[in-house]
């Protein structure tokens, strides 16, 4: 009689990241995001700084998006990407969205958006070592960019914050956090994003602390509590569904972000 053995089921390795953008690469998309703010009449090159390095200066790259109407009144939301210098992924994805927006400008009807594709431009500029910037607080951290983001977001005043992340290796599947005061829309009804906005891919929405890290670190500082959202995408991804990822889901998030902004006007 043959006797039957169990065995632990296999457990099949996580995929290796797939091949991040080379600095060449994003270099280029970078400078042909200037050439195109050159021409645009609503996308704007504005580089933050200069900071010093070590004695070296440099500049935080800097978009604006002025969608059609957008007046002293619009909302505000600054997009970050590039913490770690050497994961470019999502800051590839970042430039190709702006890129989206300014031959789409409807889209972003009455915003006034603002892009930070390489926060951590110490280290692609200057050669900097890695630092941990998406978890420090900007209020107390010795790094020039966040000294300069830290700034800019109390005197820009946002209504909120996306950053764009590379998941954990080995995290299958696109995850999505939202933090917003209570009292940031009229009604508890309202959300910034849902799973209709992210099809065809697939999305886990977090629940968890607020960061002690990150924007809203300042949050208390700011005139009025503005809302976080952090998308990330898994590093294993081809580049090409990493990129449609971040593009069609910050898309839907600013069309619906638009409709929310023309429902407060009308309260």
């Amino acid at each position: 009689m043959s006797s039957l053995t169990s065995h632990p089921a296999a457990v099949a390795p996580a995929p290796p990241p797939a091949a991040s953008p080379t600095r060449d690469e994003f270099q280029a998309r970078l400078s042909a995001l200037y050439a195109l703010a050159q021409r645009s009449n609503h996308v704007f090159a504005s580089p933050l700084g200069p900071f010093l390095y070590r004695r070296q200066s440099a500049y935080l790259p800097r978009f604006v998006f002025f969608g059609p109407g957008a007046s002293d009144e619009s909302w505000r939301v600054a997009f970050l990407a590039g913490f770690d210098h050497r994961e470019l992924r999502a800051s590839h994805a970042l430039l190709g969205f702006v890129e989206d927006l300014a031959q789409s400008v409807e889209d972003g009807h009455g915003l006034n958006l603002t892009f930070f594709p390489i926060a951590n431009a110490a280290g692609f500029f200057l050669g900097a070592p890695p630092r941990p910037l998406a978890s420090l607080h900007w209020g107390r951290a010795h790094a020039p960019e966040l000294d300069l983001l830290e700034k800019d977001a109390r005197l820009r005043a946002y209504h909120g914050f996306v950053r764009v992340e590379s998941a954990a290796p080995g995290d299958d599947e696109v995850s999505i956090r939202v933090r917003a005061p209570a009292a940031t829309f009229a009604s508890p009804d309202v959300e910034l994003i849902s799973s209709e906005n992210t099809d065809p891919f697939p999305v886990r929405f977090e629940l968890g602390p607020t960061p002690a890290g990150g924007p809203l670190s300042i949050a208390d500082d700011l005139p009025f509590g503005p809302f976080e959202l952090t998308l990330r995408v898994p590093p294993a991804w081809p580049a090409e569904r990493y990129a449609e990822a971040v593009r069609t889901i910050l898309g839907r998030f600013v069309l619906r972000y638009r409709a929310l902004q023309a429902y407060g006007q009308h309260l």
